[in-house]
This record gives structure tokens, C-alpha cells and sequence, in this order.
């Protein structure tokens, strides 16, 4: 075990923070288009919320598409801080294993960890999954290292009051932080460097995030109204009907 440094964290954080500010500016600006977000998104709810303008709809629909993204590509950023904060305490190194993000010996025991970034994640199915993943990852690394073997769903945020599933560790929040760092504070440590240049990075998105939403009302109103008045049947119609009326 290493002391960690935690300048090497803060460094690490602001360079990886800024891509994630840069990937998520990028496809909104690149891959956002008025018929992907409209087939993605439930009509019927907008229509329950007595949505009247086409500009609100579109931000409606922009907004929940966007989220779903960002949620995404912020995961990976911070998956990929929990894999760089434990390679440097532990040494640890990306898992070959099924299913198995890292492996790391701590305190004479191997652990193989899965990261998500949130602790209320998985089906039953994706559950199951996990276990199978993790009997077969034991089994493997039993045999290869002749050592304890530690199976950890390891979550970046959240609480779990009952951490023992059984056949693996449940670690969310505080816990996985300091099961990878040794640090008890380190998910505290990391929020001041998440937001560095928050506000310009945002104040630039937002900016950019204006212009898609009106582009975007522009075509919608061309599309999908009739004197000025959303077309819901046609909106319907087209995101649920057999064949579309609009390619896209």
C-alpha cells in the first residue's frame, strides 16, 4: 500500500473533469437531432403535462435525452477515478476477469471489484448476472493466486446499510472510496476538483444548448404543427406507429 497523494488525485480530476465537460458539448452539438430525441422520449407524458408550445416541448424532450447522456458519460469519468485512485494506493490493474472491472491485494486477501457509479442500478437479471460473475471470478482467482478472494460491487455514490449480499460486498459512497484509497475523507476530497470551472464549462454548454433547442423548435414547428398549434396525433404517430409518417 502506497500513502495516496492526494495532488495526484486533484491533478488527475481536473484533466478528466474537463473531457467530460468537452464529450458532453460535443454530442449535443454533433449527435443530437430532432427525430432521434423524438422517438426516444414518451409523448404522452409531455401531453399529460398540458405542454402547449413547441419550445417547451422540445426543451422537455432535449432535457430528458440529455440527462440520460450525461448520467452516462459522467459514469464513465468516474469509474475511471475510482480504477486510478486504487492503482495508485494498491497497484491494482484492469481485471482480464468476466464482468470484473479491477483486481488488488489489500491486507493479504485478493479483491475483484465491479465500479458503478450509483448504488440503485440493476434488474434482476443484471443481479443475477453479477453473482454468476463473481462465483466465477473467485473460483479463477482462488486458484491462480492461492489467496482469500474478495468480490466488492464497488458504487462511486450512495449508501447500502446492508453491505453483505451474500456471496459479495455491497460498497457505495464513503465506503467504496475508502475500501480502494484507505482514505475515510477522499469522497469529500474529490468534490472541490469536480468543480473546477464548473461555471465557465456550463455557462459555455448552456450557451451552445440554447441554440440546438431553438434549431430544434424551428424544424419541430415545420414538422409537427399546424397553425402554430402542436400536431399530437402526428407527434404520437410518429414516435409509436407501425410506419413511420416522417423518416428519420
Amino acid at each position: 500500500m502506497k500513502k495516496l497523494d492526494l495532488q495526484i488525485i486533484y491533478e488527475y480530476v481536473e484533466k478528466h473533469i474537463s473531457i467530460f465537460h468537452q464529450r458532453r458539448l460535443d454530442y449535443v452539438q454533433n449527435k443530437v437531432n430532432l427525430l432521434k430525441i423524438l422517438k426516444q422520449k414518451n409523448p404522452y407524458l409531455f401531453r399529460a403535462k398540458n405542454v402547449l408550445t413547441a419550445q417547451d416541448l422540445i426543451k422537455g424532450f432535449l432535457d430528458a435525452f440529455s440527462q440520460s447522456q450525461e448520467e452516462t458519460l459522467f459514469g464513465d469519468f468516474i469509474e475511471g477515478l475510482a480504477i486510478f485512485v486504487c492503482n495508485e494506493v494498491y497497484g491494482a490493474k484492469k481485471s482480464q476477469l468476466t464482468g470484473i472491472d479491477l483486481e488488488f491485494e489489500k491486507d493479504g486477501a485478493m479483491y475483484v471489484v465491479e465500479i458503478k457509479a450509483g448504488w440503485n442500478w440493476g434488474n434482476s437479471s443484471q443481479i443475477r448476472q453479477l453473482n454468476i460473475n463473481f462465483i466465477n471470478a473467485k473460483k479463477l482467482m482462488r486458484v491462480k493466486t492461492g489467496k482469500k478472494v474478495v468480490a466488492v460491487n464497488g458504487c462511486c455514490f450512495g449508501k447500502d446499510n446492508k453491505p453483505d449480499k451474500g456471496g459479495y460486498l455491497k460498497l457505495c459512497g464513503q465506503q467504496f472510496w475508502q475500501l480502494i484509497s484507505g482514505n475515510e475523507n477522499l469522497y469529500l476530497d474529490i468534490v472541490e476538483p469536480i468543480g473546477y470551472k464548473a461555471r465557465e464549462k456550463n455557462e459555455k454548454f448552456s450557451e451552445n444548448y440554447a441554440q440546438i433547442i431553438n434549431k430544434l423548435t424551428l424544424e419541430f414547428s415545420q414538422k409537427f404543427c399546424d397553425d402554430g398549434k402542436i400536431n399530437w396525433g402526428k407527434l404520437v404517430e410518429y414516435n409509436s406507429g407501425f410506419k413511420n409518417i416522417i423518416k428519420g
